[in-house]
């Protein structure tokens, strides 16, 4: 602890970010990358940014971007907030939307950002427990909150939650902001987009780091009403008002439009997770129901901690998390390509043999 820090600092406990090692003939199934590449429109996007104008400063409202974004999902550019990520999308809905005299609500066992966020922004939290199946239930959250946040599905459990819940919850939650964090909604789940134009307290989380394969990009992007979207902005500018380069901008908008490679990219990972959770089911895991493009899986015998260490072993990389402890003997397991899988499951077999 150096003397030089602020008292901020000194009391975070920041976020842990999947590891991202340096091994030889790795198979990387911890962080949830796409397993296939970019959209070759995106790529020839960025292809040809290169040149003069990268002297200038991008566009700072993102109107490209937005203008792309909200025809893609029927809305208006005013309802489209785009940022460097959507962590930092999440970072700012904290500070605009979340921030005050009650509690925030979100999961017990969810993504570990938020309450990272809340001891950054000093916001009051209450975690909310899962069901014993490891499922959000609504009827938990139907009491005084200052804003309400979650994953849809949830991370890491991979769990969705069907939409008439969402909508019930809305129903019930008129007062404070609802945040509907979608990173993985592409892969099963329901969006919640198509309840922005009947619900002003909700907003929505997109990234394009998992279903559009831009993880190294660093897009995110937010739906709501256009009040909660100047509230966003109004955090964005005080904070950086470029937050997107013309990289950024002109690759993310032509991943948004490239429709049909977004569409296979994500059915090939649908297939293979179908694929990878009945393998899993046959070595004796269960295998949680997932909608995302991970599975969270146990052994009967053997601990997550266990396991993990041994698949390292063979340069074969999952995400295990000690806390909370009820999720300890869990593995969250990346849908990588079909080969990918099949080193994973072979190496499992012969482990426990």
């Amino acid at each position: 602890m150096s003397r030089y820090w602020s008292a901020v600092v000194t009391g975070l406990t920041p976020y842990v970010p999947g590891e991202q090692p340096k091994l030889p003939k790795l198979v990387k199934l911890n962080t949830n990358e796409s397993p296939y590449g970019p959209s070759p429109r995106a790529l020839a996007a960025l292809h040809a940014e290169v040149g003069d104008t990268l002297r200038l400063y991008p566009d700072p409202n993102c109107d490209y971007l937005k203008e792309s974004i909200a025809a893609f999902y029927k809305l208006k550019p005013a309802q489209v907030f785009a940022s460097n990520g959507s962590d930092e999308v999440l970072a700012h809905a904290f500070l605009a939307l979340l921030k005050h005299e009650q509690a925030v609500l979100f999961p017990d066992i969810t993504y570990s950002f938020y309450p990272v966020y809340c001891g950054l922004y000093d916001i009051e939290y209450r975690q909310v427990p899962l069901t014993e199946s490891f499922e959000i239930r609504v009827d938990d959250y139907l009491r005084p909150n200052g804003g309400i946040i979650f994953p849809n599905p949830n991370a890491p459990t991979g769990r969705p939650l069907a939409l008439s819940e969402i909508e019930r919850l809305l129903r019930a939650n008129a007062e404070s902001v609802v945040v509907v964090d979608e990173a993985y909604v592409d892969f099963g789940a329901e969006t919640a987009v198509g309840l922005v134009e009947r619900y002003p307290q909700l907003l929505v989380v997109h990234t394009l780091s998992k279903s559009r394969s831009l993880a190294g990009l660093r897009v995110g992007y937010a739906l709501g009403d256009a009040d909660l979207i100047e509230a966003l902005r109004r955090v964005k500018d005080s904070f950086n008002s470029y937050p997107l380069d013309r990289f950024a901008i002109a690759g993310a908008a032509a991943a948004i439009e490239d429709r049909a490679h977004f569409e296979q990219t994500c059915a090939k990972v649908i297939a293979t997770r179908t694929r990878l959770a009945g393998d899993l089911a046959a070595l004796g895991f269960d295998v949680l129901p997932s909608a995302a493009n991970f599975v969270f899986a146990r052994h009967r015998q053997h601990g997550g901690a266990e396991l993990a260490a041994r698949l390292r072993e063979r340069s074969i990389i999952v995400r295990h998390f000690k806390n909370p402890p009820r999720i300890a003997p869990f593995l969250r397991i990346s849908v990588g390509t079909d080969e990918q899988c099949e080193d994973l499951i072979a190496a499992l077999r012969a482990i426990l043999a």
